[in-house]
């Protein structure tokens, strides 16, 4: 079958940097074939001239087995085809390829960091894969605004201001921010709550806002804050604290006992940040720690974020498609994978040296813009942190270790209780959001071995069913989950990226016989008849303590004991695909509170239709209007004013 053509190199220069080639595909079997795979190799290695790049070997659908870089692309490539010398993992990969694609860099480094960039993008299956679908959390200090806005941030940077991180968490960058709003009394309501504000808010009132709405401080005095707050996030936090101390004691000698009491509650701000820490990181300055644990197969790394001598959190990562890879090479691998998304500090603290770590720091150097130093400390303040970071590295491993025991052993004895062949990888769950009919939409999660896969949930606004229908509505939202696979059975069912060509293992409906029969007639409508189904209900007490009922597409039921760790983990899935509908549900209905009959009208943006409300004051005033007084309203042209009065009145 046909394969889209890959994706440029994401980058503004792409055109200039990079050149890509595309080899002639070898028409092969989609069986592994050893012979086909050298073949495929050899008709590339023709075309390969001696020069730094990245290559991409594709099995027979086009899906991408595997990205790397290369000094030498013409050497590098040609090595796979001396089959003695790869291992039986290249060998494997080796068979299952029929082309290769290749992209030509300036430089050795270029092509790492490009290397890096395609397995985010592809996650090949021979590929060391750093496992983490979420964007690490930011301080943002905008700069954009004569009071700037101090709040929390993730993903692209393009807002003006100073960024501060990553933290390893929500929690980490909640607590730290709401500390600082304390200490250094910055603003965190948006733009237009700002400028609509004529008394202060709630926040002024309990000492953790200087109300610049409504002049309570002045821009010079606003600006001394928030220098304050820059030297303090920038490892400054003793001068900072000092300073605070002398102003707290001076208004205490004047009688200024307000303000010395408000100078005392920052003081103590920054004692809780200080002392929150629970890792003594200073003397550290701008890094990050990161330490490797292996046992039993499995590889975790323990990372650490210092950031101006303070700890901003820690995470542990536990990359995937390690095999028979030295442990130098998996930890290159996690660190380039993950600078794709974060910034580089200027120092790279690791346990152990690193395959081509001097490659990877000159790398790290042109992505940052500014010089990167990897190195395994060997004394003092930082031998400390990364002996602490070797020891959260084996716990967090050790963990992980006896959660996949337990994890395994409950699937294993779900695949028995539900009477599956094998134990299911993929798991969708599915439930249906509504008040009496009223916005009604389908949800659905996707849970595996390694826990809920956040980036495959679906929702699915309900467009045909009857309202309260709860049975139609499961209808609607299977025909269209199960569409593109019913029409297309083999063709793309293997692809990763999309969740409408996957199979699942289980669907897990959240009902009872009537949401089952609903399920099982629609894909047997369908002609789908493979995918095993099980509707989860709620048992006679309707909580925890009931014993939940299982419904089988034959009509069967079963329970299990109320003490079961798989009942556990069934009502968990349950659970978590009933909070996903409610809050999609909820954040429908709040769009749908805010939206305006106005929104119909075509070419009308958000000022404009601010304008016409202010002028007019409801909507119902602005669709019964003259023309003569729709030109009069402030902002609306004669032209705009046309196109209203006759979107209200097509009729003439």
């Amino acid at each position: 079958m046909s394969r889209s053509k890959a994706g440029s190199p994401n980058d503004p220069r792409g055109k200039e940097r990079f050149h890509e080639e595309r080899a002639t595909k070898v028409v092969a079997s989609a069986q592994p074939d050893l012979e086909a795979g050298i073949t495929a190799i050899r008709e590339t290695v023709r075309t390969l001239k001696p020069r730094p790049g990245v290559y991409r070997m594709l099995d027979t659908r086009g899906d991408v087995l595997y990205v790397g870089k290369a000094r030498s692309l013409k050497a590098r490539v040609a090595n796979y085809t001396q089959v003695k010398g790869l291992s039986n993992r290249l060998q494997r990969m080796v068979s299952q390829c029929r082309a290769m694609e290749i992209v030509v860099t300036n430089s050795e480094a270029e092509a790492l960091l490009l290397e890096a960039q395609l397995i985010k993008r592809y996650r090949p299956p021979f590929n060391v894969l750093l496992r983490d679908d979420k964007s690490f959390p930011f301080i943002l200090l905008r700069a954009d605004h004569a009071f700037p806005r101090i709040q929390k941030h993730r993903g692209a940077r393009r807002a003006k201001g100073n960024y501060y991180g990553p933290f390893a968490s929500a929690g980490s960058v909640n607590k730290t921010l709401n500390a600082l709003q304390k200490l250094f009394l910055l603003r965190s309501c948006t733009d237009s709550f700002f400028n609509n504000r004529d008394r202060p808010c709630l926040l002024y009132q309990i000492k953790r806002c200087s109300a610049p709405c409504v002049g309570r401080i002045d821009e010079k005095g606003y600006d001394a804050l928030v220098q304050e707050a820059k030297d303090f996030l920038s490892g400054k936090s003793g001068a900072v604290q000092a300073n605070i101390e002398k102003q707290m004691a001076k208004a205490a000698e004047d009688l200024d006992f307000e303000t010395a009491a408000i100078l005392r509650d920052r003081l103590r701000a920054a004692t809780f940040i200080q002392g929150s820490q629970a890792i003594n990181a200073s003397g550290v300055g701008d890094a990050d720690v990161f330490a490797l644990a292996a046992k039993g197969g499995q590889i975790g790394v323990q990372a650490f974020f210092i950031r101006g001598g303070q700890n901003w959190g820690h995470r542990a990562f536990f990359p995937r498609n390690t095999g028979d890879l030295d442990h130098e090479e998996v930890l290159a691998d996690v660190l380039l994978q993950f600078y794709e998304e974060v910034p580089p500090p200027r120092t790279i603290l690791v346990d152990r040296e690193l395959a081509e770590q001097e490659l990877i720091a000159e790398a790290l150097a042109e992505k940052a813009g500014h010089v990167v130093a990897i190195s395994i400390p060997q004394r003092g303040d930082r031998r400390k942190l990364m002996q602490q970071a070797q020891r959260n590295a084996v716990e967090a491993l050790d963990r992980r270790l006896a959660e996949s025991g337990t994890k395994a052993k409950i699937l294993r004895e779900l695949a028995e209780f539900l009477e599956l062949d094998e134990v299911p990888q993929r798991i969708e769950v599915y439930d249906n959001s509504h008040i009496q009919g009223d916005k009604a939409l389908g949800a659905m999660v996707v849970a595996s071995p390694e826990g809920f896969e956040k980036g495959q949930y679906r929702k699915f606004n309900i467009k045909t069913a009857q309202t309260n229908d709860d049975f139609g509505m499961m209808r609607e939202v299977m025909a269209r989950r199960f569409r593109n696979l019913a029409e297309n059975p083999d063709g793309d069912a293997g692809k990763k990226n999309s969740h409408e060509t996957v199979w699942p293992d289980l669907v897990l409906i959240d009902g009872g016989k009537g949401q089952m029969s609903s399920v099982r007639d629609t894909l047997e409508e369908m002609g789908i008849e493979n995918v095993p189904l099980i509707a989860i209900a709620k048992g006679p007490h309707h909580g925890r303590e009931g014993r939940e009922v299982f419904h089988f597409p034959d009509g069967r039921e079963k329970t299990l004991p109320v003490n079961s760790q798989l009942l556990f983990y069934l009502q968990t899935l349950r659970d978590e695909v009933h909070r996903y509908a409610i809050g999609a549900h909820r954040a429908k209905r709040s769009r749908a509170i805010t939206a305006s009959p106005l929104d119909e009208i075509p070419g009308i943006g958000p000022s404009r239709k601010r304008a016409l409300l202010l002028h007019f004051g409801t909507a119902g005033k602005v669709r019964a209007a003259a023309l003569d007084d729709l030109k009069r309203a402030p902002g609306i042209s004669d032209s705009v004013a046309r196109q209203i009065y006759d979107f209200y009145h097509a009729g003439g």
